[in-house]
């Protein structure tokens, strides 16, 4: 069985040095209800994620389920080798049609700028 850090086959930021990293050197971008920071570093490892919701969000059931969802919407993003990625939810993830939030995750993760 895959440790929680290491779903489906992606590595995910799991301390939380990891996390205030990215939030000291990476650079922000929001999408509607993504707010995506992602640190370019000279690795060569696979891009690792994190996602947070926080209060703001809802509930416990309402954060877990706008974690679940952005889980499964960075699962079908490319993402660039060497990279981190950490995805911040606004309380519309929850309720947002699937294919939006994945255009919001390839938005905030920078995407949409490369492929224009």
């Amino acid at each position: 069985m895959a440790s929680p850090s290491d779903r489906r086959g992606r590595p995910f930021v799991s301390l939380r040095r990891g996390f205030d990293d990215v939030y000291r050197r990476g650079r922000r971008r929001r999408v509607g209800g993504v707010t995506g920071i992602v640190l370019e570093e000279a690795g060569e490892g696979p891009p690792r994620v994190g996602v947070v919701a926080g209060r703001r969000v809802g509930n416990a059931v309402r954060r877990n389920r706008a974690k679940r969802r952005l889980r499964e919407a960075v699962a079908r993003v490319p993402l660039v080798p060497g990279t981190t990625y950490v995805l911040v939810a606004a309380p519309e993830v929850v309720d947002a049609p699937f294919d939006r939030l994945v255009a919001w995750v390839r938005g905030a993760v920078g995407l949409e700028e490369q492929e224009a």
